[in-house]
């Protein structure tokens, strides 16, 4: 292992992170908020540490193997919300370093959990941060899955291995011509939807920090109410296009740009992923047009938000889903766990690893029939190795035992368990709201007991790292020469 390269790519994204700081310090600023002082101060502190760590580890070889890549992306996700938490626990906000750190956590990792009561008496500038957050965190999340989750080949997501971004070539200059594209499309996605939604009524911060949170699929809201607060049928339609197409995988996005306007539509994952949020819609607003006696027009818009909420894991509200019945809520609970496609800033399992279960599952079952015949399971047109199927299988094993043992941990910690189930999967499924009186659509994690927080933060951390990158680095054989 390098730890320098490791040092000093942390530094790098240190770096990125004051400079961020420095946005909410104008903001703060301009509106005589005395706030700015507390972002300064912590980009000045965060900048030394970043310059620290980069010029500290000049001048060594710029490529790491997959060890250090693993090292990298645990350290870089446990150490940048620390130092993101800072204008939180010294603004007026004035939290403890468990909620900070909290807040930090879930906007880094697009979950859109939130221990803060009262946002629409926020200062500007806090707001802004947990925007800036969940927009960088998402751009992270779309880099690290195309460029470091395929090499690490973690749970099938080597089937998308970009070669441009082999860490190990010495021929840079594919790589960087794919993230530039990528975050050319990540801005010019979110300029464009933060024009739609002031256009519609929001206020410019306000279209700013939902249109960083909407294209990040991180539901970070300025109100206690979340997208409800506006009650704008054309806000919601904006948010709800700009939510699916947050789920779609970006390098896609890139090759229609470069002529193939196709791409988008011949992906089995992306056909996969429209035809679930599609059916699951219909089948709400069926429910609630029948059995809850909304307008047709209303219970569509209400469905096609709170769908398309949960499934990409944004975790915008447009009001108390949890009053729908049982049936709703029991079909966005399990949308919680199967998420976007991979490749995009959505959350949960992804929507490519069911579908190769299902490959896998109905080639097993035409063998049972047919024991003599040659049957290989396909994903995409294309045939798939037991290596990456068994690689698929593992991930929602680890992803599931996961789930069970965070959810008995919480109720240790003294939740109640429809509280805890809930809080487990939308922690490890990083999708925000939970369900129950205290996390539900309408409440936060504010009261909940500090160990559940952090229990929940190690949550969203394992959920957003696709579960294999956090444990590899506890196994001795890892650390062997």
């Amino acid at each position: 292992m390098n730890p320098r390269i490791v040092l000093l790519i942390i530094g790098g994204l240190l770096g990125v992170l004051a400079l961020c700081m420095c946005f909410p310090a104008m903001v703060d600023g301009s509106q005589n908020n005395p706030d700015w002082k507390v972002f300064m101060i912590s980009a000045g502190v965060t900048a030394v540490v970043a310059g620290t760590l980069l010029f500290g580890n000049l001048g060594i070889e710029p490529s790491f193997t997959t060890r250090d890549g693993f090292v990298m992306t645990c350290l870089a996700w446990v150490i940048l919300p620390a130092f993101a938490s800072m204008p939180f626990m010294f603004s007026e906000a004035n939290m403890t370093f468990t909620d900070a750190y909290f807040e930090a956590m879930s906007g880094l990792t697009t979950t859109g959990s939130t221990v803060i009561v009262g946002l629409n008496e926020l200062a500007p500038g806090l707001l802004l941060w947990r925007g800036i957050l969940q927009w960088i965190g998402g751009i992270g999340i779309v880099v690290m899955a195309i460029s470091v989750l395929p090499l690490m080949r973690v749970g099938g997501m080597q089937l998308f291995k970009v070669e441009a971004f082999d860490v190990s070539s010495s021929d840079r200059s594919g790589a960087i011509a794919i993230a530039a594209i990528i975050s050319a499309i990540y801005l010019g996605m979110t300029v464009l939807c933060g024009a739609a939604l002031y256009g519609a009524g929001m206020k410019p911060l306000e279209a700013t920090v939902h249109a960083m949170t909407t294209i990040a699929t991180g539901g970070f809201s300025t109100s206690d109410s979340s997208v409800g607060h506006f009650d704008s049928a054309s806000i919601d339609v904006i948010i709800t296009f700009g939510m699916i197409a947050g789920g779609i995988p970006f390098l896609l996005y890139a090759k229609a740009l470069r002529g193939d306007l196709g791409a988008i539509f011949r992906d089995s994952q992306v056909q996969g992923y429209l035809a679930l949020l599609f059916a699951a819609i219909m089948s709400v607003t069926a429910w609630l047009v029948f059995l809850k006696e909304f307008s047709t027009e209303y219970a569509l818009r209400k469905a096609a938000f709170t769908v398309t909420s949960i499934m990409t894991g944004t975790g915008y509200t447009s009001g108390d889903f949890s009053l729908w019945g049982t049936f709703p809520v029991g079909l966005l609970f399990f949308l919680m766990f199967v998420g976007g496609c991979a490749g995009s800033t959505a959350c949960g399992m992804k929507v490519f690893r069911f579908q190769i279960l299902f490959s896998a599952s109905h080639t097993i079952l035409r063998r049972m029939i047919y024991p003599s015949g040659v049957f290989v399971p396909h994903y995409n047109k294309k045939a798939i190795s037991e290596d990456i199927v068994s690689s698929v299988m593992g991930f929602v094993f680890l992803f599931a035992i996961t789930y069970g043992l965070l959810a008995i941990a919480l109720m240790g910690a003294g939740l109640d368990l429809v509280t805890a189930l809930s809080s487990a999967a939308t922690a490890i499924s990083n999708v925000g709201p939970g369900l129950g009186p205290i996390v539900g659509p309408a409440g936060t994690f504010h009261d909940i007991d500090s160990t559940a927080k952090w229990l929940l933060s190690a949550g969203m951390l394992i959920g957003r790292l696709e579960v294999y990158s956090v444990y590899v680095i506890f196994l001795p054989i890892f650390w062997r020469r």
